[in-house]
């Protein structure tokens, strides 16, 4: 069995794994749709300017709950799984087996694909029915779609790459969800950005989720859209490559 066979089964099994903890599975996908509920009953009557333009805060809130969902999918939770499943020692365990680690990684990180590319579709199709929100076409869309694309990529390398700091599972969440969540707060996901202060601007600019914001935020609104921003993207992504592929550890430490 070639080693892409192998990672396409890793994939269908872990998708499996995934759907028989209904729990798990509710709170992924409920943790967006909540944070799009919120964000836009408290800011929905205002608006904000993108790309140029001013749009109202709901629509603005769309395309960034759907920059956290792949984030969430593709960073947050293939990084503490993964942090889990060596403590546990499944990674250990399969190294053992005829699987290349490449295919075990690769089926993982496919599957973190699905799982983000179904929280945006349900995002934006809530958006659509509930805040009457224009879904992207044509050029627009397949903007979107390369963004989707390369920051699922991007994220996935960099939730395996970070961790290669964690030491064990207990300490997982507290160290993913802090090199996340200020990111989140600082790149005009959480909360729209209008003139921040200058060491802000420059600690967005910075790390690669405002890049992978405004490419998402431009793509589905129709604003002016820089590849530049998914160039970033991939950069930081091809580093989560080298530094996984250097550092991955598949046994707990003892």
């Amino acid at each position: 069995m070639t080693g892409a066979r192998f990672a396409l089964r890793q994939a269908v099994y872990t998708n499996k794994a995934f759907w028989r903890n209904p729990a798990s599975a509710f709170f992924t996908f409920a943790f967006p749709l909540m944070f799009l509920v919120i964000f836009t009953t408290l800011f929905g009557n205002s608006e904000v300017r993108v790309g140029g333009e001013m749009i109202s805060t709901s629509t603005f809130y769309i395309p960034s709950m759907a920059t956290f969902s792949v984030i969430s999918a593709c960073y947050t939770n293939i990084a503490i799984s993964a942090t889990f499943a060596r403590d546990e020692g499944i990674l250990k365990r399969t190294r053992g087996t005829p699987m290349p680690g490449w295919s075990y990684l690769l089926g993982r990180i496919l599957h973190a694909v699905l799982v983000a590319l179904i929280l945006v579709g349900i995002v934006a199709a809530f958006g659509s029915l509930v805040y009457d929100a224009q879904l992207p076409g044509g050029g627009d869309l397949l903007r979107f779609a390369a963004s989707l694309l390369v920051g699922s990529a991007a994220f996935a390398a960099l939730g395996l790459a970070i961790t290669c700091i964690v030491p064990n599972a207990d300490a997982a969440p507290a160290i993913i969800n802090a090199s996340i969540l200020p990111l989140l707060f600082v790149s005009d996901v959480f909360i729209p950005l209008q003139d921040p202060p200058a060491w802000i601007d420059w600690v967005g600019k910075a790390f690669p989720v405002r890049p992978f914001a405004a490419a998402m935020q431009a793509a589905f609104l129709g604003t002016p859209f820089s590849w530049t921003d998914l160039l970033v993207v991939a950069a930081w992504g091809i580093g989560g490559v080298v530094i996984a592929s250097l550092f991955f550890r598949w046994e707990p430490n003892r």
